[in-house]
């Protein structure tokens, strides 16, 4: 028995402007001993699709079809301010040739308060509401001398602080340090998620933490405190370097201002009322910055002692 099956494909293009039908037909063959069978090539009649108005015309869809679409976007320009910092206080804006420049905020524009929390006092014994307010004031008193004297003493509402006694000064640092170090520990215990403290801070604070001699916590005598920094020294030297750390914030630059010694005179540290003065003294050469060697030497920490490593 002769049989003969044909199969035919056509495939009919569409011109891009004035559709015109094309027909592409391919024949497979397959022959066995009946007569051929023929059929006639199907041509199919153009089909037009609606345009919807504001789309392309020209739709390609076949990626051998496709040609080359030059594709014009729009190119902003980029902000100069976008990588000029400011130091707080100032804000970035552009001058007539388009050079960012720092000038003083507004302080009408910082963000307003949420709440009593956010307020701090300045050395003008004066409440602002948010630092931004204080830093933008200060801005606007540069070059005058109560620009030069204005800093941001403390966190928190300006409040009464007693003047500190020549007694209480010697004591403040036997307690600061006592005070640094339970702090520490207190942050290891807490430090779960290992977002308190980094894995080389927890490495050495695990060995004051573990240390069977450790003076807990406690209303210590003057008396105790001097003797435990006397008979364990070492526990005391890295939880000086880690607060000198924890303040030189802004910038990192080695050095302590008296507006990052603001936090240390929040009610939390001990005897802070004496605070200021304290720093006062510490600022050997008197230059209004205290460098790490002169933050240590106030703890008593000794000079082959300090290593800048143990801040960081």
């Amino acid at each position: 028995m002769r049989m003969w099956i044909v199969f035919l494909l056509c495939l009919a293009g569409h011109a891009m402007a004035a559709p015109v039908s094309h027909t592409v037909c391919v024949c497979v063959c397959v022959c066995t001993e009946e007569e051929p069978i023929v059929e006639e090539p199907v041509t199919e009649e153009p089909v037009f699709e609606e345009t919807e108005v504001g789309a392309n015309p020209v739709q390609v869809e076949v990626g051998e079809f496709d040609e080359a679409i030059e594709v014009v976007e729009d190119v902003v320009a980029e902000n100069p301010c976008l990588n000029h910092h400011c130091k707080k206080g100032k804000v970035c804006e552009v001058d007539e040739s388009n050079t960012p420049m720092c000038v003083c905020q507004d302080p009408s524009t910082c963000p307003v308060a949420e709440g009593e929390f956010e307020h701090v006092c300045g050395t003008d014994n004066k409440t602002y509401d948010t630092s931004c307010h204080f830093f933008a004031t200060k801005c606007t008193l540069e070059g005058t001398k109560k620009g030069h004297k204005l800093h941001l003493d403390y966190i928190g509402p300006c409040k009464y602080l007693e003047p500190c006694m020549d007694n209480e000064l010697n004591e403040f640092p036997l307690r600061m340090r006592d005070w640094l170090k339970n702090v520490l520990v207190t942050l290891y215990e807490r430090d779960e998620d290992n977002n308190l403290l980094t894995e080389k801070q927890k490495l050495r604070v695990k060995k004051i933490y573990e240390n069977e001699k450790r003076l807990q916590a406690g209303d210590h005598s003057l008396d105790l405190l001097a003797h435990d920094f006397e008979k364990n020294y070492n526990m005391y030297i890295f939880p000086v370097h880690w607060q000198f750390g924890q303040l030189d914030q802004h910038p990192v630059d080695g050095y302590l201002t008296h507006t990052e010694l603001a936090p240390l005179r929040a009610p939390l540290i001990p005897m802070e009322h004496c605070t200021t003065r304290f720093f006062e003294q510490c600022d050997a050469d008197n230059d209004k910055y205290i460098a790490l060697e002169e933050w240590a030497t106030c703890f008593g920490i000794k000079e082959q002692d300090v290593d800048k490593d143990l801040i960081i």
